[in-house]
């Protein structure tokens, strides 16, 4: 089972690879674009071929069914998104849907049709990189999505989202599209992006939960003045103020410990020149944790102590909370299942959180979800050198495989 995952994830893999791979070894595979187009209808013709009834839905969603014998409207969904990041790596995403093909495919050839419809799909998007619009893809197959909210943003050359999608041969709906209601369970399998698995030398992450995520923009205004001619004791310097909150704010992060992050990810002195005292800086704050509790507790402290400092240094502040994200945990009993079946199966694992946001996150609300990890090397995604040893992305594939065996197979 090992070697014939292997062996199917080494042909398939350059082959969805190729739409919308770049000169540096990336991928870039953009929301209704020609690369994504060529890709969807690649993958289609590819299921079709090997006997799976594929189609798109009005968005560009693309699934691929074998309908169950005894119980064919309960749907056991599995699968990723499509879209990639400006200049990303290979597995992101497009590693959970063809994972759930490669997986189904084995399963219909060793153990006949299902009991349980299942279900593969590829999402039309999740990353946000070409529109500023995220998860457009699940959140259609929930009703979740609001045409007007798409209907006139465009991206940085201008291409607007509706034109964009016509070209591709979809229409933007008039009205949120109606929700599908038999999904019984969905399972996402996904790479890290992270090192835990790979430092603990485990070949399969059970995943529990997705992180609450709360996101700042910081504006401190001072005075911008002569570097030369004003006196330290004369300053209101911003950068001296921003460098109090991060030191401060981050030494609390580490004190408290996991699974809270603190991340300063942008910072923009004005005027940035070497001879003028700063006298405004943007910058932003990215907390996550798992207990939404303890993440609103955290980020309430960090408010206080950025504007206590500021206060102390004649600083004026506005603090822009503009995601608040909570916390997204996984099925309980589902979990329970796939950390059985890694035991049954003595499996290297772990159960984990995932510090990144998913697709499973939209689905979780709504239907039973879990979610699979598996390492990636160095923790680097969202990157040309994004990789996952093939023994790893083998061993996640058969994981799914017994996982989705379980749910449509047995009663």
């Amino acid at each position: 089972m090992q070697t014939y995952f292997r062996q199917a994830v080494e042909e398939t893999l350059p082959w969805l690879s190729s739409f919308g791979a770049d000169e540096s070894g990336g991928l870039t595979r953009l929301l209704y674009s020609p690369e994504w187009l060529q890709a969807q209808q690649a993958f289609r013709q590819r299921m079709s071929d090997s006997g799976f009834n594929a189609r798109f839905d009005e968005v560009g969603n693309l699934f691929a069914s074998l309908e169950g014998t005894r119980y064919k409207d309960e749907i056991i969904l599995s699968g990723s998104h499509i879209d990639s990041v400006v200049n990303g790596g290979n597995l992101d995403g497009q590693f959970g849907a063809l994972a759930a093909w490669l997986a189904l495919r084995w399963l219909r050839d060793t153990y006949g049709p299902p009991l349980r419809t299942v279900e593969v799909v590829a999402l039309a998007e999740e990353e946000g990189s070409r529109f500023p619009y995220v998860f457009w893809g699940s959140k259609n197959i929930f009703g979740l999505a609001n045409p007007a909210d798409v209907r006139d943003i465009c991206d940085v050359d201008g291409v607007g989202f509706a034109d964009a999608m016509k070209a591709c041969g979809f229409s933007l709906p008039s009205a949120p599209l109606p929700a599908k209601k038999n999904i019984k369970a969905f399972v996402e399998l996904h790479i890290e992006q992270g090192r835990v698995l790979e430092v603990n030398h485990q070949s399969i992450g059970v995943v529990n939960a997705i992180v609450g995520q709360r996101r700042y923009t910081v504006t401190l205004s001072g005075e911008s003045n002569h570097a030369g001619s004003t006196p330290m004791s004369y300053r209101r310097d911003t950068v001296h103020a921003f460098s109090r909150i991060c030191t401060e704010a981050i030494d609390k992060a580490n004190a408290h410990g996991d699974p809270l992050v603190l991340t300063f990810g942008k910072v923009n002195p004005q005027p940035n020149t070497v001879n003028v005292v700063p006298g405004k800086t943007v910058f932003t704050v990215d907390c996550r944790h798992t207990d939404a509790e303890a993440l609103r507790a955290f980020t309430v402290e960090l408010e206080a102590d950025m504007r206590r400092i500021c206060q102390q240094m004649t600083i004026d502040i506005d603090i822009d909370l503009w995601m608040d994200e909570a916390p997204v945990p996984m099925d309980k009993q589902l979990v329970a299942q796939l950390a059985a079946l890694c035991e049954k199966e003595k499996m290297n694992y772990r159960v984990m959180h995932s510090g990144a946001g998913h697709d499973a996150q939209i689905f979780a609300p709504r239907v039973p979800t879990c979610m699979i990890f598996m390492p990636s090397i160095g923790g680097i995604s969202h990157n040309p050198a994004e990789a996952t040893h093939i023994d790893d992305l083998a061993e996640g594939v058969r994981t799914l495989a017994l996982m989705l065996h379980q749910l449509a197979w047995c009663e």
